[in-house]
């Protein structure tokens, strides 16, 4: 794993400007988010091609579905916390209910936007897309990542997705020959229990389970980049051969990725679920990196989690 950190707001940006080169369907849609978006290039390369709607998210939504049933695939690029929630009903109705191939890629999500609070965070997006039939949902660890989901979304999928594009800065977790896929990675092998994480919380649970190994403790580390469809065979395996799981997200464990295993595990395979994320709780006032830490999305809490599921 690099000790470098990488801002995944360039690869989507890259990635979107290298698709445009080769497929004029591609459009996006923006919310007066350029600049946050880091699209500021691709305005400059493709500038019809980049729409601005201005601080009017329902609308965004509502135009990039037009676009779709004109023969476009649009990318909606809007900050989580305001496409997950003042945009819900569009992207229910008009993305999800009307089966739009459209990529809606949430920036700044999770508590990225720390100490702006709850108003600014995104804690549930997640969990209310996951609750849409038919919505993919992803959320990548890295660059790479990150890049391989905006490509695969684009020329796999013909529904929806809903795709986390994270501000906070990441060290990279793959290599140069990782290929994205929407089933969970294997990054570390172990016996004893699972860990499963996704997004900014990967590099979070590497630490750890390199420090439990360190205690004997052999942790499997499942990356779990699609929560929903869930690798259900993952996370099942996980639960019969290791016995114990813990789920890590930046986000409400209540029907995020740690409520999408508790389902699965709860009706076909009951083992202790622990699950790492924001509690049922509004955000106090801090930076994200506080905030991480003081709900124990962080190494220490990872691990701490262990000792409390083996004891």
């Amino acid at each position: 794993m690099s000790e470098n950190l990488y801002d995944c707001r360039k690869a989507y940006a890259q990635t979107l400007a290298d698709i445009a080169r080769q497929d004029d369907r591609l459009v996006v849609v923006v919310n007066d988010s350029v600049g946050s978006s880091n699209l500021g290039g691709f305005r400059d390369e493709f500038p019809t091609r980049l729409i601005n709607v201005g601080i009017a998210e329902q609308n965004q939504v509502g135009v990039a579905a037009g676009l779709e049933n004109g023969g476009k695939i649009p990318v909606v690029s809007c900050a989580g916390s305001f496409l997950s929630a003042r945009a819900t009903e569009q992207v229910k109705i008009d993305a999800g209910y009307s089966h739009r191939h459209m990529l809606l890629c949430a920036q700044s999500p999770g508590l990225a936007y720390g100490a702006l609070g709850s108003t600014h965070h995104s804690a549930e997006d997640v969990t209310i897309m996951r609750s849409f039939p038919g919505m993919t949902v992803i959320v990548p660890a890295d660059p790479a990542e990150t890049e391989g989901a905006i490509r695969w979304a684009y020329s796999e999928l013909d529904g929806p997705a809903y795709i986390r594009i994270s501000r906070m800065k990441v060290p990279a977790i793959h290599g140069e020959d990782y290929a994205f896929t929407p089933k969970a990675t294997v990054l570390r092998e172990g016996e004893d229990l699972t860990i499963i994480a996704n997004g900014v919380t990967v590099h979070r649970a590497l630490e750890a389970a390199g420090r439990l190994e360190a205690e004997g403790v052999h942790a499997r580390l499942l990356s779990m980049p699609v929560v929903k469809p869930l690798d259900e065979e993952a996370v099942l395996a996980a639960a019969r051969e290791t016995g114990r799981i813990i789920t890590v997200e930046e986000g409400t464990v209540n029907g995020g990725l740690g409520g999408a295993v508790a389902e699965l595990t709860s009706e076909k395979c009951p083992v202790p679920v622990k699950r790492i994320g924001v509690p049922d709780q509004w955000a106090p006032t801090g930076s994200e990196a506080w905030l991480m830490d003081h709900w124990g999305i962080s190494a220490d809490g990872i691990v701490a989690a262990a000792h409390e599921l083996r004891s």
